[in-house]
């Protein structure tokens, strides 16, 4: 038998499978142990988290008070943590060709109807002065993996490019990068190129699963996947996102597998992920998630996200336009704390929007609304939508970040800084009912830094922006 070993640099003893079958069966056998149940809510208010197995039995748990005051518990961590900023960003789909034969993707390399396309440099300067246009700030670089098509030096040109674009006060400051494993070498490469987080789905952390899910192409090694992670931290990147897409496999499976991972990266590297994403099998193209059985309710899926909010509290979590508007509302207060806006899942879709007969997007959306609705929404339910990517600037990455969101020393620059990029965004983007409500917001807000000194400071810079100057951090 494969032993468990959280600091081994082996997917199959750090992601054990036996560990995983344990603690469900742990986990189960005291799903209904309240006294075991309210001692794990009540430890977990020290906001420390708690262990894949301590998290298992909260997932496993069916009596509804529980339940609820499960739910309590992560909206009150999420509030102090991350107070009610939302991080905004959107993705950019470099190209759709791939090798690889996913079968829940409908850039697989068999399907010879979808539309291949590969954006030039000069098309990826349109979409990013269009994504400039809305307001973006923080971008996400997707491309299919075919070393031929997309092989590491497009992806670093790209990168280049879109740093390299200012159009009228449009700037992307963050880019992040959603591509395959690779080694060692070329993850300096992208550290070197200015990210901000590599992200990487593991899809399943079923081993089986996962080879039948992945017949064929690069992505079919399972070790080779399940530690890039370690590969990128060693190649120098401070910041990794995970995150598991959930319907592919039994999800209670799936979510211990995802924080056991997480505890590998804290236990082996020093330090956590920085974001966890929360995707859902969706349509696309020629997949149909009828036919993947574990696809899983929304009461489910926000249940997942309390707990995993509860397990870990400084860990940003993330969900895309893949869920709708009346789901996203419910897990923005369980604990999600980025969300996509106005977004594109088509290569070129940015700048063309395509027929349906010319279809390249990776998945179908369901959320639609454009980026101010989404600000203009959120601000309407509270929130305070932020740009901000100060801290990747400023080099507040990796294990200085864990230690100023732990300490909650964070929350002096989070506040001012996200008002001070949503008063970037209400000046040069806004339509005027979302500037009325953004500035309603601000002058909400601004009482409530903590530092009298920090306060003063932003306010002044609040003021220096209605005169035309832009880009302030703390």
């Amino acid at each position: 038998m494969i032993p468990y070993n959280v600091n081994s640099p082996k997917a199959e003893e750090f992601i054990n499978h036996q560990e995983i079958l344990d603690t469900l069966e742990y986990a189960k056998q005291n799903k209904s142990n309240r006294a075991l149940i309210e001692g794990l809510i009540q430890r977990a208010h020290d906001c420390k988290g708690l262990s894949h197995r301590e998290a298992a039995v909260l997932l496993e748990c069916e009596e509804p008070d529980l339940i609820q005051k499960v739910k309590e518990l992560a909206m009150e961590i999420k509030q102090r943590f991350y107070g009610n900023r939302i991080v905004m960003f959107a993705p950019l789909y470099l190209s759709n060709y791939c090798v690889n034969g996913c079968t829940y993707c409908p850039y697989h390399y068999k399907n010879k109807h979808i539309s291949r396309k590969k954006l030039t440099q000069e098309d990826i300067r349109r979409e990013v002065i269009a994504l400039q246009d809305m307001g973006h700030k923080r971008l996400a670089l997707e491309a299919g993996e075919d070393p031929i098509n997309n092989p590491i030096e497009y992806i670093l040109e790209s990168i280049q490019t879109i740093y390299s674009i200012k159009h009228k006060n449009g700037a992307i400051r963050r880019v992040n990068v959603n591509i395959a494993a690779t080694t060692v070498e070329n993850y300096r490469k992208l550290k070197e190129a200015g990210i901000g987080t590599y992200i990487l789905f593991q899809e399943t952390y079923h081993k089986e699963n996962y080879e039948l899910l992945h017949p064929t192409g690069p992505k079919h090694n399972y070790a080779y996947h399940t530690e890039a992670m370690d590969r990128a931290m060693e190649g120098g990147i401070d910041d990794v996102g995970i995150g598991v897409l959930f319907g592919l496999n039994l999800y209670k499976y799936d979510f211990v597998g995802l924080l056991m991972h997480a505890e590998h990266l804290e236990a082996y590297k020093g330090v956590g992920p920085h974001t966890i994403s929360l995707p859902r099998i969706r349509p696309a193209d020629d997949i149909d998630p009828a036919s993947f059985e574990n696809a899983i309710s929304d009461e489910i899926f926000e249940k997942i996200t309390a707990v995993l909010r509860v397990a870990v509290p400084y860990t940003g979590m993330i969900i895309s336009t893949r869920e709708s508007p009346s789901t996203r509302e419910r897990v923005l207060k369980l604990g999600v704390s980025q969300i996509s806006g106005g977004s594109r899942t088509s290569v070129g879709g940015y700048c063309e929007p395509e027929e349906p007969e010319d279809n390249s997007a990776q998945f179908d959306l369901s959320d639609t609304r454009t980026l101010d609705q989404v600000v203009n929404w959120l601000l309407g339910l509270g929130y305070i939508p932020s740009f901000c990517t100060a801290c990747y600037r400023e080099g507040r990455t990796g294990d200085r970040f864990m230690s100023l969101v732990k300490s909650g020393q964070i929350a002096n620059c989070c506040q001012p800084n996200a008002l001070m990029t949503l008063k970037e965004y209400l000046e040069d983007y806004a339509s005027e009912d979302t500037r009325r409500k953004g500035e309603a917001v601000i002058e909400q807000e601004i009482p409530r830094i903590a530092s009298d000194k920090v306060r003063a400071i932003a306010v002044q810079h609040l003021k220096e922006m209605r005169e035309g100057k832009r880009d302030f951090r703390f």
